[in-house]
């Protein structure tokens, strides 16, 4: 009998086993939600050409060069053992704090906002890349405890209030968005709800107060009582929190007159756009109506009438979701808002699946900053949320955002990548 030939087939020599070496670092991430965020991104590439196609704009394929250098750093993230953030988050916690402090030196406004720092011919905007350090030094902090403890919810606060309230002084949207990743971060850690519940209940005593002031007597009852059933010291907790509310109602006027016009203007102008249809409500109205007259299939790529006459101001940025719901109607809307739905739960797949409280708190961390910036701008360009000028994730064009969108994808592809 002859012996066969040992000879290997040359696909499987030179081909398919160096294919597979090559992806080993990457194994085990999940590929699922890589092709979710590189699909969003090229879905951008064209709805922000479609949005400055008459202006002859190269934001559309700068969009695609940051996305790729994004797709790289979240690779090599992904690849790397994110543990090793444990010991250097400070650092990062530190560098971000002082880019933050840097912007109200020399800072560069753009759209009524002061955020961005020039760097080499860039505009780079800190607090973006901010709600990354927030994320990695809430997890470092609440991995080894629990937010069950009071001590460690205050710690957490503070850790949170100092970027906080730096990037509430540059912008109001960026700062909502590091109370969402704090309290989605904390809900996770186990924290009381209903100490949860008190910390977000002086913004909602400050917006009753001076809109219905019954219903705000009613809140006000309520956090007494929530404060006497959980927290510890019930006699000087009860009165902390009903001391608190009561100075948030009256501190209201004060606050609301230190805001600048175009907050005020974002705040208010969604419940009737048309009582300033020419100035802060024309874009809401705009977008509105391009997003109606998509309706169930869209007018086509690079025909919608709203779009390419340029209608709808700032339709690349703020208000890209409306170019989808335009072109592609309601069908692509739709399709969009499963994509995102289907990274949501991914996210939450990989939090969950992993064994790690570190890894985990990141993916919670990465979800509540995503889910929240979602629900907020598809809400603004359909008229059921603030205009506070939160991008849509991918989708908006902003360098700063697509990157830090990306670095966040890759610190959660690190979690993945190392959970059995």
């Amino acid at each position: 009998m002859f012996r066969r030939s040992q000879r290997r087939h040359p696909f499987k020599t030179y081909i398919a086993e160096p294919l597979v070496n090559a992806l080993a670092p990457w194994w085990g991430i999940d590929w699922w939600l890589m092709t979710v965020t590189v699909g969003l991104t090229v879905l951008a590439g064209l709805a922000i050409r479609s949005a400055q196609l008459n202006i002859g704009s190269t934001d559309w394929w700068q969009h695609w060069v940051t996305g790729g250098v994004g797709l790289g750093v979240c690779l090599a993230i992904a690849r790397s053992r994110y543990q090793t953030m444990i010991v250097g988050h400070w650092l990062v916690y530190g560098l971000s704090i002082l880019s933050l402090i840097a912007v109200l030196f020399i800072g560069v406004s753009a759209n009524g906002a002061q955020s961005w720092i020039n760097v080499a011919g860039f505009h780079v905007q800190p607090s973006e890349f901010a709600k990354v350090s927030l994320i990695l030094s809430l997890a470092a902090t609440l991995h080894q405890d629990t937010a069950a403890r009071l001590p460690m919810l205050l710690k957490v606060f503070v850790i949170a209030a100092i970027p906080g309230s730096l990037i509430l002084l540059q912008d109001l949207g960026t700062s909502l968005v590091f109370g969402a990743i704090t309290l989605g971060m904390l809900y996770w850690a186990n924290a009381n709800f209903g100490w949860i519940l008190l910390i977000i209940s002086p913004i909602v005593s400050a917006i009753l107060f001076g809109v219905a002031f019954p219903v705000w007597l009613i809140w006000f009852g309520l956090m007494g009582l929530t404060a006497w059933l959980t927290l510890p010291w019930r006699w000087l907790g009860t009165v902390g929190a009903m001391a608190g509310n009561a100075i948030a109602g009256v501190g209201a006027g004060i606050l609301w007159n230190m805001l600048q016009p175009y907050q005020k203007d974002r705040l208010t102008l969604f419940l009737n756009p048309e009582q300033d249809a020419l100035g802060g409500g024309y874009h809401l109205i705009q977008s509105r109506i391009a997003i109606g007259s998509g309706q169930l299939w869209g007018t086509g790529l690079y025909h919608g009438s709203q779009t390419q006459l340029n209608y709808v101001p700032e339709q690349h940025t703020d208000f890209i979701f409306s170019v989808v719901g335009e072109e592609l109607g309601f069908m692509g809307a739709i399709a969009v808002m499963f994509l995102f739905w289907l990274l949501c739960l991914r996210l939450i797949r990989i939090a969950c699946k992993t064994e790690d409280n570190f890894g985990s708190l990141i993916a919670v961390g990465v979800l509540s900053m995503v889910l929240f910036q979602v629900l907020i701008n598809v809400g603004m360009t359909i008229g059921i949320a603030p205009i506070t000028g939160i991008p849509l994730p991918w989708l908006s064009y902003g360098r700063s955002s697509l990157l830090t969108n990306f670095i966040a994808i890759g610190l959660v592809q690190s979690v993945a990548n190392r959970t059995p």
